[in-house]
């Protein structure tokens, strides 16, 4: 394992809920949409799910339907993983390889770049995920990192 790897893996130790309700989606939907906003990276789709239920998907303006299917193929992976995307996109590099050549999985179901991160609760495991995209995959991760931990200081 690489320290890529590991401190994505400790990203995912620190970035636990200890509850998650639809309000909480929404107001964690919206820490997401002010930072592309402060940044100046508008045009980001957003979703957030837990249990397989969409509690929050937003597209802002500049985005088009295929952020649609971009933020749908990175939950996918963290749906089969249990690990950020970035985390999945990692692992396979550290193989030598890489996600689309070695996963098996069907690249337009399942993408694994930087943006989604699993849904945490502590003590229970994952129960969702948290989804960005529209720029760059690290682009994508870090404002999913960032918009987590604002929400979990707050």
């Amino acid at each position: 394992m690489n320290e890529t790897m590991i401190n994505l893996l400790k990203l995912e130790d620190e970035l636990q809920f200890t509850e998650f309700s639809s309000e909480d989606a929404l107001n964690l939907g919206l820490t997401f949409i002010k930072i592309a906003e402060k940044i100046n990276q508008g045009g980001i789709g957003i979703k957030i799910e837990r249990n397989r239920q969409v509690l929050f998907s937003h597209l802002m303006d500049g985005t088009m339907v295929e952020n649609a299917y971009w933020y749908d193929r990175k939950k996918n992976v963290v749906d089969r993983y249990n690990h950020s995307s970035k985390y999945v996109e990692e692992m396979y590099k550290s193989m030598g390889t890489t996600f689309d050549e070695s996963s098996l999985l069907n690249p337009t179901e399942f993408q694994a770049v930087g943006g989604s991160f699993p849904l945490i609760i502590k003590n229970v495991g994952v129960v969702g995920s948290i989804t960005v995209c529209g720029l760059t995959g690290e682009m994508d991760h870090k404002i999913c990192i960032d918009g987590i931990r604002e929400f979990l200081t707050k």
